[in-house]
């Protein structure tokens, strides 16, 4: 359990990284006239990632959830290969990323990374690892909510992202994303 703990707490500490890249790109977009979408659903996305990190911990705990090595293993190469992922995203579209939905007017999408095969990559990265982090300590009943609830919330979140997107000149091809 202290290793998983350790692994939980981990992707925790990501995840701050993630707002402190995340707070200084909206400035970044904002100081060049970006227009933030879908605040709404925001609170809903932060509460829904905090409690995966929260549940992982109390299922391994109250639910004394072993580590089975033939599940726990490739769950975690899967939910590692989410962060990479999740940061090449990051790394390519540079102070364009943000966890909110702001677009700068008059920039061109993005197209190269991972956004060459995927239209929305950093979503995918986020459905693995709302998998692949409970299971890596058998959390399945984290892993199941957590997934079931995630897909409304990215079914929302995607449709937001696209209808921000098509307000661009470039919307001829909205296929790649500018604000994450």
């Amino acid at each position: 359990m202290i290793p998983y703990t350790i692994l939980v707490l981990l992707v925790g500490v990501e995840r701050l990284a993630e707002l402190v890249t995340a707070r200084r790109n909206a400035n970044w977009s904002r100081s060049r006239g970006g227009v933030e979408y879908g605040a709404g659903h925001y609170p809903v996305m932060v509460a829904l990632h905090t409690g995966l990190l929260a549940a992982c911990l109390a299922e391994s705990l109250l639910g004394h959830r072993p580590f089975l090595p033939a599940l726990g293993w490739p769950m975690l190469a899967l939910a590692l290969a989410a962060q990479g992922l999740r940061w090449w995203c990051i790394t390519t579209l540079g102070p364009r990323w943000n966890t909110r939905v702001i677009v700068v007017p008059d920039l061109p999408l993005v197209g190269g990374g991972p956004y060459r095969w995927l239209s929305h990559p950093n979503y995918l990265a986020v459905i693995v690892e709302g998998l692949a982090l409970p299971l890596v300590h058998s959390n399945w009943i984290t892993a199941t909510c957590f997934t079931l609830l995630n897909l409304p919330l990215l079914a929302t979140r995607i449709r937001c992202e696209n209808a921000a997107l098509a307000t661009l000149p470039t919307a001829a091809a909205p296929a790649n994303p500018v604000a994450r």
